[in-house]
C-alpha cells in the first residue's frame, strides 16, 4: 500500500499548520476548542467552500481570533438542544471571507452531518498533523511521554467524543489510503445513523409501514429493529431505524429534537438515537 512520511504530510498541510500554530501559540487559544475549530474549516472546505484557510493566512491576528470566535459560535449551537439563533443568523466574518453566506442556520439545519464531519477531520487528519504543535502547547504544562498518547485537557468532549494524538518521528509513514482516502461515509458509527422511534399504544406500527414511510419521504432505511421481548397481546412501543447515512438523520429532522409522522391514520415519533450505558 502506498504510504507518506509525517514530514511529506506536514508540507502538504503547512498552511492548516501555519493557522493552527497561530491560534494556539500567538493567540493562546485553547488547543481542544482550536483542534475543533480548524476541523469545522476543514470539514467546510470539503461542503464546497474552498480555501477557507488559505484566505486566513494574510488576515491581522484581531481577524484571525473573530473568526475563531464565530467558529466556536458554531460549536455552541451544535451542541445546544435549543440554541438562540438571530433571525438571519450569519457569520459576517466567515460570510465576508467566503464570499457567500455562512450562517447559523446552516450548521444546525445539518447538525448531525456537521458533528459527523468535524468528528472524521479530528481523528483522521487533525490528529496527525498539528502532533508536533500540540506537544510543543502542552509540553509546557504537563509531561510528555514518548510514543504516548498526548493529554489534552477538554477531550473527550462531550459532543464530538475522543481523539488520540500520538507523536510520530518525521519518516513514521502513514498508508495514503486510510488518510487520503477519507469519506464522511468511512468515519460514520451506526449510532451516528440511527433514530429512535416511538408509537402511540393502541395504534400498532409495522416495520414494513416505517420503511414505506421514511422510504417515501426519500431517505434509505438500513435496517429496522422493532421493540423486542413485547408481552403477547402487546405492541410494540418503539424502534431503532439505522439510515444510510448520516445526511438522512438531518433530513427527518431538519434541525428539530423531535419529528412527527403519520402512516395509516398513526403516530411516529423520531428523534436522533443516544446510547446509554
Amino acid at each position: 500500500m502506498a504510504s507518506i512520511t509525517l514530514e511529506e504530510l506536514h508540507a502538504y498541510h503547512a498552511i492548516d499548520r501555519s493557522v493552527f500554530s497561530r491560534l494556539v501559540i500567538t493567540l493562546r487559544r485553547d488547543p481542544a476548542e482550536s483542534l475543533l475549530v480548524m476541523a469545522m474549516w476543514l470539514w467546510l472546505e470539503e461542503k464546497g467552500y474552498p480555501n477557507i484557510i488559505a484566505k486566513m493566512v494574510n488576515l491581522s491576528d484581531p481577524l484571525l481570533e473573530a473568526l475563531a470566535g464565530e467558529a466556536v459560535s458554531c460549536l455552541n449551537c451544535l451542541g445546544s438542544k435549543n440554541p438562540t439563533i438571530p433571525p438571519n443568523g450569519i457569520l459576517p466574518l466567515t460570510t465576508r471571507i467566503m464570499e457567500k453566506d455562512v450562517s447559523l442556520h446552516m450548521f444546525y439545519q445539518n447538525k448531525f452531518s456537521t458533528i459527523s464531519g468535524i468528528k472524521s477531520f479530528m481523528t483522521t487528519v487533525c490528529s496527525r498533523i498539528f502532533t508536533d504543535i500540540l506537544q510543543h502547547v502542552v509540553g509546557s504544562t504537563s509531561r510528555v511521554i514518548p510514543n504516548q498518547p498526548l493529554v489534552i485537557p477538554g477531550f473527550p468532549h462531550s459532543l464530538f467524543g475522543s481523539v488520540t494524538i500520538v507523536p510520530r518521528a518525521m519518516d513514521h509513514d502513514f498508508p495514503v489510503g486510510g488518510l487520503w482516502g477519507w469519506n464522511p461515509s468511512n468515519n460514520v458509527s451506526e449510532d451516528d445513523r440511527t433514530l429512535f422511534l416511538t408509537f402511540s399504544r393502541g395504534f400498532p406500527v409495522s416495520e414494513d409501514e416505517i420503511r414505506e414511510l421514511f422510504t417515501n419521504i426519500g431517505v434509505c432505511v438500513d435496517s429496522v429493529r422493532m421493540q423486542d421481548n413485547v408481552p403477547y397481546g402487546e405492541q410494540p412501543l418503539f424502534a431503532k431505524m439505522v439510515l444510510r447515512s448520516v445526511a438522512n438523520v438531518d433530513q427527518i429532522l431538519s434541525g428539530r429534537p423531535i419529528a412527527k409522522f403519520r402512516i395509516n391514520g398513526k403516530h411516529i415519533w423520531a428523534r436522533k438515537y443516544e446510547r446509554r450505558e
